[in-house]
């Protein structure tokens, strides 16, 4: 029996597209575009600049397709650091800042204040996250957003173990403390 279009994994589309085959590519490029863009937005801060960075990515993939050597590695190890890379290069290049968002209309069944306090709790770890190195961002990213154990996104941002736990525990010790003073204000506490 053939396989079929999503029996086929991933390493053997990518060998396939080394040897020139667009239509793996295509299936390539069909199964990891959308997270390939979610993780760029969680990096560069906005969905535009992330389209931008993820199709930079693919094309990268399409050009160097050759050099993909099936070694053990996962083609999602391999495209994922390609994304957060071009995603830290992207956000290096560009000087200047987002425009905000536009307000989202609340939810009818939602009281005004636990909305405000959504917002302002969301836009704060935004805040926080956004105002960290792209490294802890990267590394955030990868093991929360992603979900990927800290030895699969080690090997995407190219560090050991010991210093993606590293990178961690410095972003979530800076996210909490930035948040602090939400929190204290939050419980009726004034600083």
């Amino acid at each position: 029996m053939k396989p079929t279009e999503e029996t086929v994994s991933d390493e053997a589309l990518m060998a396939d597209a080394a040897a020139g085959d667009r239509k793996a590519f295509g299936t390539l490029t069909r199964r990891h575009l959308r997270r390939s863009i979610a993780l760029a937005q969680r990096v560069v801060g906005n969905a535009a600049d992330a389209e931008e960075v993820a199709q930079d990515a693919f094309l990268q993939i399409w050009a160097n397709a050759d050099r993909w050597r099936g070694d053990g590695t996962r083609f999602t190890t391999w495209l994922y650091r390609i994304v957060v890379n071009r995603a830290i290069d992207y956000k290096r290049r560009r000087s200047f800042a987002p425009l905000d968002a536009a307000d989202e209309i609340a939810d009818p069944a939602w009281s005004a204040e636990t909305v405000i306090d959504g917002i302002r709790i969301g836009a704060a770890v935004d805040a926080a996250i956004a105002a960290l190195p792209d490294r802890q961002r990267a590394a955030l990213s990868l093991c929360y957003h992603e979900e990927m154990t800290c030895a699969e996104a080690s090997e995407i941002l190219q560090v050991s173990v010991s210093a993606m736990e590293s990178l961690l525990v410095r972003a979530r010790r800076v996210v909490r403390a930035r948040l602090q003073p939400l929190i204290r204000q939050k419980d009726g506490v004034r600083s």
